[in-house]
């Protein structure tokens, strides 16, 4: 089936008894047990198993072209499971511009169980300088947050199975509709599914999707029903009924982000455009050969210093001042105030989340902030 008919009906049932066309919401936390003492309904605990969680996995692994999927209650606790499932002492490699919530996460919390290295992973040669005995992962996040850097995915692939080292994922800024990490290669993508796989800014929740039900895999699985980080039924059924409209929904954030990408690179008052859809971008060849579709991401840098920028970011009147990206409506931030202390994102950098309001009305409102 293509993208489209695999959003929508991968991830839902008809309910048997009613007949109903869309799947009811099961909020029973137990099920019962057959007489034999097995689970007839194939569920125990809903910590552990829930049909609408079933059904929210089942469609997550398919629009990947995974073999399984696990969903959580927020993105940070899909990449926690990840770190969570690695013996201690592993070491891992990272991007020097990881995402900060899963960077603090690493630093803060597994400072002495784990290593990790945050390093230029598009850099061969510095990657391979810092691969040891004891590395066991390699995360890739592409196109990056905030920067909009492209990694090559089968590139990183190569030198990591040479060495037994896995490779994960985060395609949150691309989703599966742009890029497609397991078929190029990667053994694990993780997606904060907050975002456009919610769509609405409505829900939170996290998924990591599988190439393979490995060893690995099966401790990722343990970490999820033992540690309990699930998403409740309701949001199980609200992330299924949203990813109905995703195919459609990137499709149009894609096409305003290309459009107003387009328009800064040309404006006066601005730097530099940061998005891979443009020929400028540094790895814009790398996008075209792994990515199906650019996403609805962009970054640019202000001409001049931060207090004009956030004087810029004042005067918008169709764009909020707001963390997270995804939803329909269009959001603006100053990365770096977001990112705290340590952040190497520069103080003129506003992150775009470009949503699906008309491009005129969004370009008219950058026009009359820049000038």
């Amino acid at each position: 089936m293509k993208t489209e008919t695999i959003a929508i009906h991968a991830g839902n049932k008809k309910d048997e008894s009613s007949r109903a066309v869309i799947q009811p919401i099961i909020l029973s936390t137990t099920f019962e047990r057959g007489i034999e003492g097995d689970f007839p309904g194939g569920h125990i605990y809903s910590r552990s198993s829930n049909p609408n969680r079933e059904s929210l996995e089942n469609v997550l692994a398919k629009l990947e072209g995974g073999a399984d999927a696990a969903s959580f209650s927020s993105g940070n606790a899909a990449g926690m499971s990840v770190f969570q499932s690695l013996p201690p002492g592993t070491h891992i490699i990272a991007p020097d511009d990881m995402y900060h919530g899963l960077r603090n996460q690493l630093k803060n919390l597994f400072a002495g169980i784990l290593t990790f290295d945050f390093i230029d992973v598009n850099d061969t040669e510095v990657l391979e300088q810092h691969i040891k005995p004891e590395t066991g992962l390699i995360w890739i996040e592409t196109p990056s947050n905030p920067l909009l850097k492209v990694t090559d995915i089968k590139k990183i692939v190569a030198i990591a199975k040479a060495k037994g080292i896995k490779v994960a994922c985060d395609n949150t800024f691309a989703t599966p509709i742009c890029q497609q990490p397991l078929a190029l290669g990667a053994d694990l993508v993780m997606h904060s599914a907050t975002k456009y796989f919610g769509g609405h800014s409505d829900l939170m929740g996290g998924a990591l999707i599988t190439s393979e039900k490995s060893d690995w895999w099966a401790k990722i699985r343990q970490v999820q029903e033992m540690g309990g980080a699930i998403p409740s039924p309701m949001d199980c059924y609200m992330l299924v009924r949203s990813i109905k409209t995703l195919p459609y929904r990137v499709k149009g954030h894609v096409h305003n982000a290309q459009l107003l990408a387009e328009f800064l690179e040309q404006h006066a008052g601005v730097e530099r455009v940061m998005y891979p859809g443009l020929p400028s971008h540094p790895q814009h060849e790398v996008a075209k050969a792994q990515m199906l579709a650019f996403g609805g991401m962009l970054s640019f840098i202000v001409k001049g210093d931060e207090e004009y920028t956030r004087m810029v970011i004042n005067k918008l009147r169709l764009f909020t001042r707001a963390t997270s990206l995804g939803g329909v409506e269009s959001l603006i931030e100053h990365r770096a105030t977001v990112e705290g202390p340590d952040t190497k994102t520069p103080r003129n950098l506003l992150r775009v989340s470009v949503g699906l309001e008309h491009i005129d009305d969004l370009i008219a409102d950058l026009d009359q902030a820049l000038l």
